[in-house]
């Protein structure tokens, strides 16, 4: 009770200084006639303001030390902005990686974050950099080999596109090893010059397996490690009899390879199957006429198998970058494709890594509420500082209930201090009454009191208690007078 009183009392002076400061400033910026009453009390009005809000500051000053003390430590344990550069390691030239790169990099830099592309041969090279820490996030693909240990930092960002085996071969190397019949399982393949990706991409290891399953032999045939632009040029110029990409239908090479005239794509016939023995891979089908309508391309349905691509990236990565590549996923693989659904990416129905939290949470909840209204820097501070304001907050509330009592104590003891001096002078007038002494010297004494009293300086709603003393010290002297 004792302190809502004190602080109700302190909170009434305050208003009372605050109203006398606004009284100071409406009677400078008055147009009126100044009377010789306002000339000689508008700097006194602004002195004692000023007197007031320096108390209040001084007073005020340890506890926003204090604040700002914590506010910084949080900023600095908690780290909320994030580095303005990340790497990114996308594929080959030319490749869906590296176009859904370059898209990743334009939604970002709408954010402040410079997005450095690093092309590679594929998912196999992006796990290897992933473990060394030289980037911070690469295209994985679903079934390449991940890291033997488990304590590898790593996380995924979800799976982010569906990336179909195609397998495209020419007219000519279905007359001359097929008698002119569609190539339908990899068998077929026996004795044919056949390129399966570089040996940096995940697509020698996931072929290896598919022939495996086939019992078929990698002597059987030609196998060649080219990258996808100089194996596309050698298949269309005759010195390639089959190439196999692992890409999404974004890839300008496959949409150009679906196009060319003599070049035909495999329908998998058994990819069913293929879905059933590796958990990794999943049935699509291309649909008749998706390509081109108007030719019929194809002319009929194609089935295919698909791996999932997914985001992968280190733990260490700044929580802020992962939020804002699982933001621009959303963004960037939502829309419908030859293969998807509208939203049905990105997903974690096939990861082979854990979730990060920060992707599980926009898969959820989509961009924070704060982004919608704020600018990113400062939705993203406030996001992750809020436990810790209100930690700083917690502290704080118990020890702002002194400060009433503080300033109240500042103030008050530039009066009380000088009633010791004047009580003992009282004293020693009594003393001096009973003994028959001089009273000049004790006159002197309160003369010289009252001429230091007098230049004491407090705010109007304190001067009550100065003028108080003031009278005090005329009683005494009284006193002192009739003896």
């Amino acid at each position: 009770m004792a302190s809502a009183q004190v602080r109700s009392i302190f909170l009434n002076r305050a208003l009372q200084a605050c109203y006398s400061c606004l009284i100071a400033v409406l009677n400078l910026n008055s147009t009126q006639q100044n009377t010789p009453y306002q000339v000689s009390t508008m700097p006194q009005q602004l002195r004692y303001a000023y007197i007031s809000f320096k108390e209040i500051l001084i007073s005020f000053g340890p506890f926003i030390l204090l604040g700002l003390l914590l506010l910084c430590a949080a900023y600095w344990a908690l780290d909320p902005n994030p580095p303005k550069v990340v790497t990114l390691a996308t594929g080959p030239a030319q490749s869906a990686y590296d176009a859904f790169g370059q898209r990743y990099a334009k939604e970002l830099e709408g954010k402040g974050i410079t997005v450095k592309l690093l092309q590679t041969e594929g998912s196999l090279a992006n796990l290897e950099l992933l473990r060394t820490g030289k980037i911070d996030i690469g295209f994985v693909q679903g079934g390449s080999k991940l890291p033997d240990n488990a304590d590898d930092p790593l996380v995924t960002l979800g799976s982010m596109f569906l990336e179909p085996v195609w397998l495209f071969y020419t007219d000519a190397a279905a007359n001359k090893y097929l008698s002119g019949k569609p190539l339908s399982a990899l068998a077929q393949l026996t004795g044919m010059r056949v390129n399966i990706g570089t040996q940096g991409s995940g697509v020698p290891a996931l072929m290896g397996q598919l022939f495996q399953s086939n019992r078929l032999e990698p002597t059987a045939m030609k196998l060649s490690y080219l990258d996808q632009v100089p194996a596309t040029q050698a298949l269309l110029e005759g010195q390639m009899d089959a190439i196999v990409f692992a890409s999404a239908p974004e890839s300008l090479l496959v949409q150009t390879l679906l196009k060319s005239p003599g070049i035909k794509l495999m329908n998998v016939a058994q990819n069913e199957a293929y879905s059933r023995r590796f958990a990794f891979l999943s049935p699509v089908t291309l649909p008749r006429g998706v390509v081109d309508i108007a030719s019929d391309n194809p002319s009929a349905d194609v089935r295919l198998v698909a791996p999932t691509s997914s985001l992968i990236a280190r733990v260490d990565t700044h929580p802020a970058l992962l939020q804002l590549f699982a933001q621009a996923s959303q963004h960037i693989h939502g829309d419908a494709g030859w293969f998807n659904k509208s939203r049905e990416f990105p997903n974690a129905k096939r990861d082979e890594l854990p979730l990060s939290k920060e992707a599980e949470r926009v898969m959820k909840n989509g961009a924070p509420l704060l982004e919608r209204y704020l600018p990113f820097w400062m939705a993203n501070v406030v996001e992750r500082m809020w436990v810790a304001l209100g930690i700083i907050v917690a502290i704080l509330l118990p020890l702002s209930r002194i400060l009433p009592l503080l300033y109240a104590f500042r103030i008050r003891s530039r009066i009380f201090r000088w009633y010791a001096q004047l009580r003992d002078v009282e004293h020693r007038a009594v003393l001096a009454a009973q003994s028959g002494e001089a009273s000049k010297p004790l006159l002197a004494e309160l003369d010289k009191l009252e001429h230091v009293v007098e230049k004491i300086a407090v705010p109007l709603s304190y001067a009550d208690e100065l003028y108080a003393l003031r009278n005090n010290i005329h009683l005494v002297r009284k006193k002192l007078l009739r003896a």
